[in-house]
């Protein structure tokens, strides 16, 4: 019987015809392996995962290979999404296993749920040097059956060797100059001039290493520093990676050249490099920084938002190709033929102007839409028609599955990004959409004990307790939100989240951050990871909510938690800085105070709005901004805070430390850099 009927997640709905038996990972799951006295088959994924389509296509749809698993397995089927405290442990296994890893992921456990066989995608048929499943299959059953002892002393092995691999946290000592200097000097090593980015392909977008790039140019001046993230956004921006019709990014791009992505788009993606964009705007008022910011913001609230108010997770990679096939990439690829179908005599413009080539930049001579060109367009106008119609007639497509569960961490990440970008470019329609998807936070996901559920789908809170980026991406998108609204009730929702933080997730003696919480289920393992991978680790994320609240509130015990946390990035820092790019903007942060910015004044002044607007434009890394009536008791930042001369007035601190109070936006803008405030 398949068990998955019931569940929340997409892609555990999506198997639930499956005629395997699936079950969801559960203590039942593992009872019924006990009594049955068989192996446990665990097979990790995620929807809009293309490898794993294949293989559930492959093997899971097909009726002989059912048949075998349900009579020599029980099978699970994990979501890793919604449990990645599941997935980073037996990650972790397969990566020391194999050397790599990757989803599908396909792990062979005992009934006490330790892992003795590992693996990712296999074919139904020997194929590249890789075993067919179902020879897999029967070889960890015949190893089950005849070498028992065998199976259960590598097991054992693995479950000591996980447990061997404890974190040497750095000590308590935070990042200084000295260590981020060094980490600057690592990223130029590995910057790749020519393309922008780091490293060779498959090229991902190093969202949380150009924050930090911008965050270390705004505090010592570093050129360099400047350059690599201006040019890796123009890159990116201009290359297939970028939806060039409608906005947002693909999650990576297989070349070095960021010309072909894996089609599926992720919403912690696009909300990172949303506000990313929006920061390069800050810095430099770059016009493409502006348009890419604006049209990522757009893209989440039309593509991904839920009836709702929170945003779904992923867009597929593949969809119908108009043939009945699920092809990756059909949705966005053009032909020169199509071009000429939609746009008649522009095509040859278009070709030209999104680099759409007889023999393709993709598969079977399709292009993916780029802006090869440099130069500014000659016929703007005559472009946004093309762009206009070319957009309509891909509306007329099969499109891309949508995952719509909500995850609280990546909710909070969006929160973040569209409170900010609707801020800065006078769109309250984002900051709408920003506190429309905090108060889905609040109303689903928060119980009334201050924890966060992972994941809802439908309004329907899920099953599975959010884990330490929850709480710390959703208060890093309240106090967001609180600089943003002057709304004293997100800061005090994120002193909530950030308490349980401090309680539950913390070392009380060392400051190292558990990735689950000391009251969660018990794995074969507590995941603890402080590498910022394609979001930021919880780790480095509630490093930079503590400090955050901390600069709000005045609050010693966040602070001091904070500090202690960024030891960790003191260690890894100046070694592997593309992997703790948000740990590094933290520790800019730290090292430049952060400022605490004060606006005073009625709200419906327009020097009040003046005043707001360019501290929260300001560029010192990390600052936090408050804003309210004088005699406000709304946010701790404006007690005490009176009008200067009758007028609106703006109080800048640090480090215990306070310049004299100003209404001269222009003297406010000096004082924490940025674009002037228009």
């Amino acid at each position: 019987m398949n068990r998955l009927a019931h569940e929340t997640s997409p892609y555990l709905l999506q198997h639930a015809d499956n005629p395997v038996d699936w079950w969801p990972w559960s203590a039942e799951a593992f009872d019924e392996a006990r009594r049955r006295d068989v192996p446990v088959l665990l097979s990790v994924g995620y929807s809009s995962c293309h490898w794993c389509h294949v293989m559930a296509h492959e093997s899971f749809e097909d009726e002989a290979t059912a048949a075998y698993l349900n009579e020599h397995f029980v099978s699970v089927k994990v979501d890793r999404e919604e449990r990645p405290d599941v997935d980073a442990v037996y990650m972790e296994a397969v990566q020391a296993a194999t050397g790599q890893g990757g989803w599908p992921m396909t792990v062979f456990l005992t009934p006490d749920a330790e892992p003795f066989y590992f693996g990712t995608y296999f074919p139904p048929e020997p194929r590249h040097g890789m075993p067919a499943f179902r020879q897999v299959l029967e070889g960890v059953g015949s190893a089950w059956t005849d070498r028992r002892d065998e199976v259960a002393d590598v097991a054992g092995k693995i479950v000591r060797d996980l447990a061997g691999r404890e974190l040497n946290y750095g000590g308590t000592e935070v990042p200084g100059e000295e260590e981020l200097a060094g980490a600057l000097l690592g990223l130029t090593r590995e910057y790749d001039e020519q393309r922008g980015g780091f490293g060779g392909a498959p090229k991902f977008p190093p969202s949380m290493v150009i924050e930090f790039l911008l965050r270390h140019h705004a505090r010592t001046g570093s050129e360099g520093a400047l350059q690599m993230a201006r040019d890796t956004c123009e890159r990116m921006a201009r290359g297939g990676i970028y939806d060039q019709l409608g906005g947002g990014f693909a999650r990576y791009s297989v070349d070095r050249d960021w010309t072909v992505p894996h089609f599926e788009k992720m919403l912690y993606d696009n909300a990172l490099l949303c506000r990313v964009y929006a920061h390069l705007w800050r810095s430099t008022g770059s016009d493409l920084a502006r348009r890419v910011a604006l049209e990522t913001a757009d893209f989440m609230v039309r593509e991904l938002r839920t009836a709702e108010g929170g945003f779904a997770s992923a867009l597929d990679a593949d969809s119908d190709d108009g043939t009945g096939r699920h092809v990756e990439g059909a949705y966005y690829v053009w032909t020169p033929e199509q071009l000429r179908d939609v746009l008649g005599d522009d095509a040859e413009l278009a070709a030209r102007h999104f680099g759409v080539t007889e023999e393709g930049t993709f598969e079977e001579g399709a292009s993916v839409l780029q802006l090869p060109q440099r130069e500014g367009v000659s016929d703007a106008a005559r472009i946004a028609s093309v762009r206009e119609r070319l957009l309509a007639a891909r509306g007329e497509r099969p499109a891309p599955g949508r995952d719509d569960k909500v995850v609280a961490a990546w909710n909070g990440l969006a929160v973040a990004a569209l409170a900010e970008t609707g801020a800065y470019f006078g769109r309250p329609d984002l900051v709408e959409a920003a506190i429309g998807a905090a108060d889905l936070l609040v109303r689903v996901h928060l119980d009334d004990r201050a924890r966060l559920a992972r994941t809802s789908k439908d309004g329907r809170t899920g099953a599975h307790a959010g884990v330490l980026e929850d709480y710390a991406d959703v208060a890093e998108g309240f106090l967001a939100l609180a600089s943003v609204t002057g709304e004293g009730v997100w800061l005090e929702f994120a002193g909530f989240l950030l308490d349980h933080v401090l309680a539950q997730f913390t070392d009380a003696e060392s400051g190292a951050l558990h990735d689950t919480a000391a009251d969660a289920e018990r794995l074969i393992r507590r995941p603890q990871d402080p590498t910022d991978n394609a979001t930021p680790s919880g780790w480095s994320a509630a490093a930079g909510a503590l400090l955050s609240y901390a600069a709000q509130t005045g609050a010693e015990p966040h602070r001091t938690a904070a500090e202690r946390a960024l030891g960790v990035v003191k260690a890894l820092g100046p070694r592997a800085p593309r992997f703790v790019g948000w740990g590094l903007s933290v520790a800019e942060a730290l090292l430049d105070g952060p400022r605490e910015v004060a606006v005073v004044g009625p709200a419906d002044a327009d020097a009040t709005r003046t005043l707001h607007r360019t501290a929260l434009l300001g560029t010192a890394p990390g600052a936090v901004v408050a804003v309210g009536a004088p005699g406000s008791d709304e946010l701790p930042l404006l007690a005490d805070r009176p009008l200067l001369g009758g007028r609106p007035a703006a109080y800048v601190c640090r480090n215990f430390t306070c310049d004299a109070p100003t209404s001269d936006a222009e003297q406010l803008r000096e004082a924490l850099g940025g674009v002037v405030s228009d």
